[in-house]
């Protein structure tokens, strides 16, 4: 039976002047061991050592906390210095452990991406596999927990959002006037009105397609909705959630009838699974099935489009029979990009399924004579699937050299393209295991944590460690005399220093001006020709009709479960993006170009100056007595800055998308008139009112109001750094000089935390080289093990 539940958010609690919260309790040690069994022994060993890193360092700020907290009980007022530092000691210890890693599985219905899952958890059947009538319906996310049970939570729409996408159904329903024969043929094989009647017979039943919108209203849904919004499965074998779950992810057209579950079925926006303590998927990861283009209801496509933006690593799932010949892959691996441009993604890859297909007679025939003999089935797949990879991975490459920057990190990457089958995973009757390449997946699905791990807890532990040193410095000898002076003249030097930052900021944003200005040129003169392209089906507008209607109602973008995405607003400002894409790229890239067209190169150097301005003053007018209060500068300000480069992550997708959504924005009225148009040669009249609304705004300086507003958004980026540096470096250093100032007196003791502290903070450098060390043993172990694959394959 099914349990309900209100949705709680993830988000961890924000620091405020609640300075007697209680910090988060620590995970037990055997929950934290359990995290570790998808891992081989040398790598458990490196996780461990990260883990007790980390753990040892919330001890030592919890303490911390907790003295601070003694100190100041009992005072009526506490300086605001004093407050920063409880706050910031409370923010780290409730630090999540690790940001979870989102691997996108993007694709097609068909193309196979829920039975890469199962193969990838070792759960053969678990989420169901797609066949004539049935495919996944929504995003589905899995990943591992240290809970003892299997676990998934459905999310439905709220009534609100259900209301919104019921009204645009109906309006999609509606014919005022008679049709003509032509027309009605038209009318009927149109495919968005096959979703709209489907979805409304699904959930209120049949007839449901001939009721007005009032009327729906009071209509009494057939499956049972809970007021939550949110149903909880649990179950205490795979096999069992995965029964109860199927009905709510699944997909079946031309079924009549049903259990409740599937009449809810058009509600449903996002289902999350929870495994418990898997040997083969980490904790921290989670794998995301993500439909191919999105969907009508205006919350389910936001969510898509949210989702691929979060996802830090996205999979292009294709089958071995359309890699080929198939325009869908392409269009997925351009939005994957386009991810890498406006999102948090860094790795893309082309992962080609079902690869086990191979009819032997007919490769044979038409293999090139004067290679090396085909003797087998497996032998033919393994060439096969060998020169797929070659092929594909040169044009991947190119691809993505053209639209990113020269030192983006999946350039870098060894392998850009694999060849699976989840199919020989199980039955092994031609390919080995490790041939399948279903092992190489979750090794790269755990070495990427991995590094993510070292990367957080040397974070993690370099800050704590700051924190602990201006602590421990409050209760240190006096001032000297001159400290004031000294933090006059860095203030001085710090206002200096931000405005050369904002003048290098302008410079650097300004290199997007002459791309955006080709690009708006481009626009203009090819406008014409992209819209006709899109308005136009191979049929004419037989089943165009209401799919047409669809685009309007939703400003320009119709997103079905079965054809192409449509997005007018993109596709014509597309020649704008394909000038500034490169450029774009390059502006948040962490590379060094040498034109100064990278962002977080000017920030970088603006901490440096900083740092070695701390220094030389400490060095010249003898900070002999405060080293701490130095270092704890140089600490924090990598702290700040660092918070920084996530705001600016956050911020370039709304600069990045600016350009279509002004375009919409604009268009907005000829859509809301188009969609009105009914009765006779309606299809017609949409495309023309379409045309010619679209004609006016350009006329009227639609491309370079967008562009306008592009540098707009630049320019208010700038603004919001620099406002937060100058703000959070005035209370640093407010901060520093509170002692000197007689802010307060006297705090508690926390020498042992601090030396505890400083231990740790010398033992990264250890941790780290141990891991190196054993990441290459690793390495040569595999290398020189014998293959589990059969005979040695004779290309590299």
């Amino acid at each position: 039976m099914a349990e309900t539940e209100d949705c709680v958010g993830q988000e961890p609690c924000p620091v405020d002047d609640d300075l007697f919260k209680e910090p988060m309790r620590k995970r037990r040690r055997s929950d934290r061991d359990q995290r570790f069994r998808a891992f081989p022994t040398m790598e458990q060993s490196a996780l461990k050592e990260y883990e007790k890193l980390e753990s040892r360092t919330r001890r030592v700020l919890s303490n911390t906390y907790q003295k601070l907290l003694q100190s100041v009980f009992l005072d009526d007022s506490i300086p605001n210095g004093i407050k920063y530092l409880i706050n910031r000691l409370l923010a780290l210890i409730e630090k999540p452990p690790l940001d979870p890693i989102y691997i996108g599985l993007f694709g097609s219905t068909g193309a196979g991406k829920s039975s890469l899952i199962n193969a990838i958890i070792q759960q053969a059947m678990f989420l169901p596999v797609s066949g004539e009538s049935i495919c996944t319906s929504c995003i589905v996310q899995v990943r591992s927990g240290c809970c003892e049970l299997y676990e998934a939570k459905i999310h439905l729409l709220s009534d609100q959002e259900w209301k919104e996408e019921l009204k645009n159904l109906v309006k999609l329903l509606n014919r005022t006037e008679e049709l003509g024969r032509e027309e009605e043929d038209a009318w009927n094989k149109d495919e968005a009105l096959e979703e709209a009647i489907w979805k409304l017979q699904m959930l209120y039943g049949h007839g449901a397609e001939r009721k007005s919108y009032e009327e729906l209203l009071r209509a009494k849904p057939i499956g049972k909705i809970p007021p939550s919004r949110v149903i909880t499965l649990k179950a205490e074998e795979a096999e069992e959630l995965s029964v109860k779950l199927d009905p709510y992810i699944t997909q079946r057209r031309g079924w009549a009838g049903g259990p409740d579950e599937t009449q809810i079925w058009p509600l449903i926006k996002l289902v999350e699974v929870t495994l418990p303590k898997s040997e083969l998927i980490p904790e921290g990861v989670v794998l995301v099935d993500i439909p191919g283009t999105g969907d009508f209801n205006s919350k389910r496509d936001e969510m898509w489009r949210k989702t691929i933006d979060k996802c830090s690593v996205i999979w292009v799932i294709s089958d071995i029979e359309r890699v080929s010949g198939g325009r869908a892959h392409e269009d997925l691996l351009n939005e994957s990009i386009k991810a890498c441009q406006r999102g948090f993604c860094r790795d893309v890859a082309l992962v080609v399924t079902k690869t086990d297909k191979l009819h032997l007679p007919e490769y044979l025939r038409e293999r090139k004579v004067g290679n090396p003999a085909v003797q087998s089935q497996r032998e033919a797949v393994l060439e096969r699937n060998e020169m797929i990879k070659l092929q594909k991975n040169k044009i991947l490459k190119e691809k993505l050299k053209r639209k990113l920057p020269a030192d983006s990190k999946v350039l870098e990457a060894s392998e850009l393209v694999y060849t699976v089958s989840a199919q020989e995973y199980w039955q092994q009757a031609v390919l080995a295991e490790e041939e399948t390449e279903i092992p190489k997946l979750r090794e790269y699905i755990r070495r990427r944590l991995l590094d993510e791990k070292r990367r957080m807890v040397t974070k993690y532990v370099t800050e704590a460690f700051g924190l602990l040193l201006l602590t421990d410095s409050f209760n240190g000898p006096d001032h000297l005399p001159n400290e004031h002076l000294h933090m006059s003249g860095l203030r001085r030097f710090v206002e200096e220093r931000i405005q050369l930052l904002e003048k290098a900021i302008d410079q650097c944003f300004a290199h997007i001006a002459q791309p955006l200005q080709v690009g708006v040129r481009n626009a203009r003169s090819s406008y014409r020709r992209i819209l006709g392209a899109c308005l136009v089906r191979s049929r004419g507008n037989q089943g165009f009709h209401q799919t047409l209607k669809a685009v309007c109602l939703k400003n320009g973008i119709y997103a079905s479960r079965t054809l192409a995405r449509i997005d007018l607003n993109e596709a014509i400002t597309q020649p704008i993006y394909d000038q500034i894409d490169p450029v774009f790229g390059g502006i948040f890239s962490s590379g060094k170009p040498t034109d100064g067209s990278a962002l977080m190169p000017h920030i970088d150097a603006f901490k440096y100056s900083l740092q070695e301005k701390m220094t030389e003053i400490g060095i010249r007018n003898g900070w002999k007595y405060d080293s701490c209060k130095k270092s704890f500068l140089v600490q924090e300000i990598s702290a700040i800055l660092g918070g920084l480069e996530e705001h600016i992550l956050r911020k370039k997708r709304r600069i990045y998308e600016s350009l279509t959504t002004s375009v919409q924005n604009d268009l907005k009225p000829c859509y809301e008139e188009a969609a009105q148009i009914t009765g006779k040669k309606a299809c017609e009249r949409m495309k023309d009112v379409i045309r010619r609304g679209v004609d006016r705004q350009v006329a009227e300086g639609m491309f370079e109001r967008a562009e306008e507003r592009m540098q707009h958004q630049f320019q208010q980026l700038k603004n919001g750094i620099t406002e937060k540096v100058k703000g959070s470096i005035t209370t640093m250093l407010t901060l520093a000089s509170s002692q000197g100032d007689g802010l307060y007196k006297e705090l508690a003791d926390v020498k042992s935390e601090y030396k505890e502290m400083e231990k740790l903070h010398r033992s990264l450098k250890e941790v780290a080289e141990n891991a190196v060390l054993r990441r290459g043993m690793q390495d040569f172990l595999l290398r020189m093990s014998p293959s589990k694959a059969g005979p040695p394959q004779t290309w590299t």
